[in-house]
């Protein structure tokens, strides 16, 4: 089967759900296209083979809030167009668009009448699950964006509807012992990294690790900041006793299956962040701070470990079912893959969604 994948790359969470999903696809038969970044921002590639990169669509953001204006105008609108028209023209030679919320290789696939499966966390906004900050732009936006013939969407929990677990990469859940002197790990992307360090300076006691822009890895009194690295994420990750992040939905989720505490700060005006931080609270599985508060963050770190998540290897079962070819009958998938994810004393984990 030739697949046509397709990956929205302005966070890091599409790619790491990719790299998981990559490790079940065929190489010789699935060929990948990213847009959403420029070229020279990727890192950690080789296992996609010979990539596509494409500008794609994406958002401007300022001091940790979304600018409508700068992504209105810094979009390149006709190129868009002109990558759709010269993607379709190669459809025929693959059997399933798979689109991570990647609008190019989703609008080539409606126009051009071929399947596609849209795989990601948006897809689970189709359904009834925890909301904040929706409007009629904000829900046209999950519906247009990238459109897809079935949806695939991934949460936390079930909400009894339709949607699977997270897509986690399994060779990177096993988490090290850790003290109460371990480390924070900080990746707030969206914020303004003088802003967080202003913050976390005030900690003193506490080290920080952040991850952020940076080209070279100082050391600022409880602050070690490094630059962008995968395999050195994963293991400061896997070393750290809490994460602080933006409430993006991949980060989240591979902390809480390695029993990390965390703390979101929702990019304001998206409301995918803000509807994830409403979710992490109300199952119980995180914190939630709408700007860069030290009495937050301070009551944040006193609290204990979290509990520990355990969800199967989605990615496997989604590569079988795709292969399998019996693409609108996904109900079976939901049930057998909630029906092995576990829950450290989580009243919201052990169900089956009844559909």
């Amino acid at each position: 089967m030739k697949i046509l994948y397709g990956v929205q790359a302005t966070g890091n969470g599409h790619i790491s759900r990719a790299h998981a999903m990559a490790k079940n696809l065929n190489p010789a038969d699935t060929d990948y296209l990213f847009s959403g970044r420029a070229e020279e921002n990727f890192f950690a590639m080789d296992r996609f083979g010979d990539w596509q990169c494409k500008p794609g669509l994406t958002f401007s953001h300022k001091n940790g809030r979304i600018d409508n204006v700068s992504t209105l105008k810094n979009n390149q609108w006709w190129q868009f167009i002109k990558d759709v028209q010269a993607t379709r023209k190669i459809l025929d030679d693959y059997d399933l668009v798979l689109s991570d919320f990647e609008p190019i290789t989703a609008w080539a696939a409606k126009l051009s009448g071929k399947t596609c499966i849209g795989l990601g966390h948006q897809y689970a906004f189709n359904y009834s699950i925890p909301q904040s900050g929706s409007n009629i732009v904000s829900r046209n936006i999950m519906r247009y964006f990238a459109p897809a013939t079935l949806g695939l969407g991934l949460h936390w929990h079930h909400f009894n509807q339709a949607i699977l677990p997270p897509i986690i990469d399994v060779s990177h859940q096993q988490a090290t012992e850790v003290g109460a002197d371990a480390p924070i790990l900080v990746y707030l992307g969206f914020e303004s990294q003088n802003h967080v360090s202003k913050l976390l300076k005030r900690f003193k006691q506490q080290q920080f690790i952040v991850y952020g822009p940076f080209t070279s890895g100082p050391v600022a009194e409880n602050i070690t900041y490094k630059p962008a690295s995968r395999e050195g994420f994963m293991q400061d990750l896997a070393a750290s006793q809490g994460v602080i992040c933006n409430a993006g939905f991949e980060l989240a989720s591979e902390a809480m299956t390695l029993g990390k505490k965390i703390l979101v700060k929702p990019l304001q005006g998206q409301m995918e962040q803000q509807s994830n931080a409403v979710a992490l609270q109300a199952l119980e599985l995180g914190s939630v701070m709408q700007t860069l508060c030290a009495t937050t963050l301070e009551q944040w770190l006193q609290q204990k470990p979290a509990r520990k998540i355990i969800y199967p290897d989605v990615a496997k079962h989604i590569s079988d079912w795709i292969y399998q070819g019996q693409w609108q009958q996904s109900k079976s998938l939901v049930r057998d893959l909630w029906s092995q994810t576990q829950a450290e004393s989580n009243p919201y984990f052990g169900s089956i969604p009844t559909i």
